[in-house]
């Protein structure tokens, strides 16, 4: 006989009731909080593997069959219960970034109370888009804005910034204003068939999103102009000069220059100063994308690095690398505030209230990419608001001296070759033992990527690869503020051991 349909409709509201039960929120956050710490203590003890690797197919697999298999249950205990499996499922299935043999891409192992405050973001949903609907979480995000403006010494009014999902959204939104900029007229009209098309000028190691988001622009990814590097692999200034002289005589309309502070593949800090004063003379607006290096502001140490930064019109700088949040936390900023609402000509009214104008300088949705934005920058204020900026500034010192101190150590290593004077704490490097003298590039280029292949798949380190004059490298990003020399020792002899297997089959 078919449930009544009072009874199903209580069964229903029970279900309901039972996902939004606070009791069950606050049981489960324990359970939650309990297993977290447990397993960051086992995963800074380096207990396990740093990559918990499997195949594609086992872990979609394994996660549809967790899927499948929900417990449908009313009762509190058993969802608390499946709930601990989940979780651990989670922790141990994933990337153990907190292993301070995690020395791999340029994203951190975040500070963990920074995580606990995103987590009041995701629980209350306290998403963006109009200052009223976003009242707090908007003003920490501008709150931290200007907290970071001071490091690039702007203390006026007149700058803006914001936070995006990410620096590829970032530098959409930096160069979509550029172009509109640059290009009176074409948010309305479209960029038409111009007698000489426009062009990006980019540093030639600049991240793949400025080219991704040259074709979104309509520009084109064929006229993205690299502009080659000198010998530390910073743009050559004195070739930039002369392509803007040559692009300027050809009638070219130039949307930006695009610099880095740092690059990707081997964390090159351009001569921002130099740059800035070509493209003043130029008449030229500068973008550049400081994702990995903004941070370096905070450091006395090491706040050179970015000297000019300050000068740039547009740029980004990311929270969730070098300021270790968790992702995604990536600040726009724009030196002139007006040139922020350059980047949509759009009305909204059922969004932005005409009754409260005052307010549209609040309602960040008028000039991001997105509407709808979590509230991204809790975990960085809340971390900010608890240790203060010190904190951050002696992260960058650690890891900025541990790309130092392997660098060191790949030199005084007859059987590891170095590729680069390192600025930051990224590093390129190759392992040649003596077996592989003789061998063309391509061979000792296979060689990397084997063994790099078989370390990751052990569990025992987590590194990358790249290519580099020609030939494939090695790259670690010494992110981890736990990772010590000894650490970078078995580093060495993890590859070494790596490679005298591969050498044997």
């Amino acid at each position: 006989m078919d449930q009544p349909a009072s009874d199903r409709l209580e069964s229903i509201h029970e279900r309901i009731r039972l996902a939004y039960d606070p009791a069950l929120l606050q049981t489960a956050g324990e359970k939650l909080a309990q297993e977290l710490g447990r397993h960051l203590t086992r995963v800074q003890a380096c207990e396990g593997r740093v990559l918990n690797w499997a195949s594609p197919q086992d872990n979609i697999a394994r996660a549809a069959h967790l899927a499948d298999n929900a417990v449908e249950s009313t009762d509190p205990t058993e969802l608390v219960t499946r709930f601990e499996k989940l979780v651990h499922e989670m922790l141990s299935h994933g990337h153990n970034l907190h292993d301070p043999r995690y020395v791999g891409h340029q994203v951190p192992p975040p500070i963990p109370l920074a995580g606990l405050f995103d987590a009041v973001g995701s629980v209350t949903n306290q998403v963006m888009a109009v200052y009223e609907m976003g009242p707090w979480s908007t003003s920490v995000e501008l709150a931290m804005v200007s907290k970071l403006a001071q490091y690039l010494g702007w203390t006026e009014s007149d700058y803006a910034g914001f936070v995006t999902h990410g620096a590829s959204i970032a530098n959409l939104n930096a160069l979509l204003v550029a172009r509109n900029v640059a290009l009176k007229g074409v948010w309305e009209s479209g960029l038409g068939a111009p007698t000489k098309p426009p062009v990006l000028v980019v540093q030639s190691d600049t991240h793949y999103c400025i080219a991704r988001s040259a074709g979104i622009l309509g520009l084109g990814t064929s006229h993205v102009i690299k502009v080659g590097l000198d010998d530390r692999r910073r743009m050559d200034v004195t070739e930039l000069d002369q392509t803007l002289t040559r692009l300027r005589s050809e009638g070219h309309p130039i949307i930006a220059v695009v610099a880095c502070a740092c690059s990707t593949p081997i964390g090159a800090f351009d001569p921002l100063d130099e740059i800035a004063d070509v493209c003043q003379q130029h008449q030229v607006w500068l973008h550049v994308d400081a994702a990995h290096g903004g941070s370096v502001l905070l450091s006395e140490q090491h706040r050179h690095l970015a000297k000019g930064l300050e000068r740039a019109d547009s740029l980004v700088w990311d929270a969730h690398k070098m300021l270790f949040v968790p992702a995604l936390c990536a600040f726009l900023f724009f030196r002139q505030k007006q040139h922020s609402y350059e980047a949509f000509h759009q009305d909204a009214p059922y969004l932005f209230d005409p009754t409260a104008p005052g307010l549209a300088e609040y309602d960040l949705g008028l000039r991001t990419v997105e509407c709808t934005k979590r509230s991204a920058a809790y975990g960085l204020w809340g971390v900010w608001s608890l240790f203060g900026p010190q904190l951050f500034a002696d992260l960058v010192d650690v890891t900025m001296e541990l790309g130092r101190l392997f660098h060191e150590k790949l030199a005084a290593s007859p059987d590891f070759e170095p590729l680069h004077e390192p600025q930051c704490n990224i590093v390129a490097f190759r392992h040649l033992p003596p077996e592989l003298d003789g061998a063309t590039l391509e061979e000792q280029g296979e060689f990397q990527r084997r063994i790099r292949r078989m370390v990751i798949e052990s569990g025992e380190f987590y590194l990358v690869a790249t290519r580099l004059n020609g030939t494939e490298a090695l790259r670690v990003t010494l992110i981890n503020p736990l990772t010590t020399g000894k650490h970078l020792d078995h580093l060495l002899d993890a590859l070494r051991q790596a490679g005298r297997a591969c050498l044997s089959l």
